[in-house]
C-alpha cells in the first residue's frame, strides 16, 4: 500500500473506475449474447429487437470512453451481419 496521500487517493479512484469499466462491458456481453441466442433460435424478429437494444449498450459505452470507437464499430457490424444471414 501506499505511503503518500495522494496515490492512496489515486488507488481508489482506479479502483471506482475499474469496477464501473467491469460493469459496463459485462453489460454490453450480456447485449450481444441475447443477439447471438436470437440468431441460434433462427428467431429474425427477436434477433433485430435485441440488436437494437446491444448497438444502444455498445454505443453508450463507447462514449464514456470504455471502448474504443473501432472496436464498437467492429462489434455492431459483425452483429449486423449474423442478424442479416438470417432468412
Amino acid at each position: 500500500m501506499a505511503n503518500i496521500k495522494s496515490a492512496k487517493k489515486r488507488i481508489l479512484v482506479a479502483e471506482k473506475k475499474n469496477a464501473r469499466n467491469k460493469a459496463a462491458k459485462s453489460k454490453v456481453k450480456t447485449y450481444v449474447k441475447k443477439v447471438e441466442a436470437a440468431i441460434e433460435a433462427n428467431d429474425k424478429a427477436a434477433a433485430q429487437a435485441a440488436l437494437v437494444e446491444a448497438t444502444s449498450v455498445i454505443d453508450k459505452a463507447t462514449k464514456k470512453g470504455i471502448y474504443h470507437k473501432n472496436t464498437s464499430a467492429r462489434k455492431i457490424s459483425r452483429l449486423n451481419k449474423a442478424v442479416n444471414k438470417l432468412a
